[in-house]
């Protein structure tokens, strides 16, 4: 049964100063909230805000964790709001159905996979090199999308393998005497990029330095193919989940007529 997580970090505490300056400390960190060791399942998680008042991070686990070490040494122990709170997943799973429309937020590794670099970091460095002397062909390496537009294709180019589409969104007729209200207008896809990020840290302290490119998506998606959205919602999209990225998580779309009785 999986369980999804929201923990509260307090950023002035000297751990969670520790663990949130680097993915690999953090995973690690999540990773001793669970009971089976070594942990074989698949964890999905993101930071969700980093403020210096407060750091949320969602976690996603197919067994029910144990969060008491984080809150006990980066968190607010006994406060108000510092309890974290764990939610069976099963639920949401069951109300995705084909046709049926969510807002998403996803932050992702969008990368490419090229065969020589033009940049290439210490590790591709070291694995061209190693297939020169070998005279062996060299694999390909990821190499980071940065631009907003590629970023967003990234995402759109896997949407169908994911079992969602993005529907387009709609603009407003600017005026109702020219008659376009008859017509949605076509305002492109209902997704944007809500904020990009490059982390660098290492895993050891004399290792080599990891560098990701990162994405935040947000907008509307409609299932085409529950099975595959499942898949997807459990196992996350791209590379680097071991470092925040790739958790997909879903929240019910606002309509106009939820709109009117919201503010009845």
């Amino acid at each position: 049964m999986p369980y999804l997580s929201k923990i509260a970090l307090n950023p002035r505490r000297r751990t969670a100063v520790s663990l949130l300056s680097s993915p690999h400390r953090l995973h690690a960190a999540i990773l001793a909230g669970l009971a089976v060791q070594p942990v074989s399942e698949r964890v999905l998680w993101r930071l969700e805000s980093n403020t210096p008042h407060r750091a949320e991070v969602l976690i996603l686990t197919e067994n029910r964790p144990s969060w008491a070490h984080l809150v006990d040494d980066a968190g607010w122990p006994g406060a108000d709001g510092g309890a974290p709170l764990i939610a069976d997943y099963t639920p949401l799973l069951g109300r995705i159905v084909r046709g049926r429309e969510f807002g998403f937020r996803l932050t992702a590794n969008p990368v490419q996979n090229i065969a020589r670099p033009t940049r290439p970091s210490e590790q591709q460095s070291a694995r061209l090199k190693e297939a020169a002397d070998s005279g062996s062909r060299p694999r390909g390496s990821r190499v980071a999308h940065r631009t907003v537009t590629h970023q967003l294709e990234w995402l759109f180019k896997r949407c169908e393998r994911h079992g969602f589409t993005i529907p387009d969104a709609t603009a407003t007729p600017p005026a109702t005497d020219l008659h376009a209200g008859e017509h949605e207008l076509s305002a492109g896809p209902a997704a944007s990029i809500v904020s990009r990020d490059i982390l660098r840290f290492r895993k050891h302290n004399d290792g080599p330095r990891v560098t990701l490119s990162t994405a935040t998506f947000e907008g509307r998606l409609r299932v085409t193919d529950p099975d595959a959205l499942r898949a997807t919602l459990l196992g996350g999209i791209g590379p680097a989940k071991g470092y925040g990225q790739g958790l997909l998580t879903l929240a019910p779309v606002r309509t106009a007529a939820t709109e009117a009785v919201a503010h009845g």
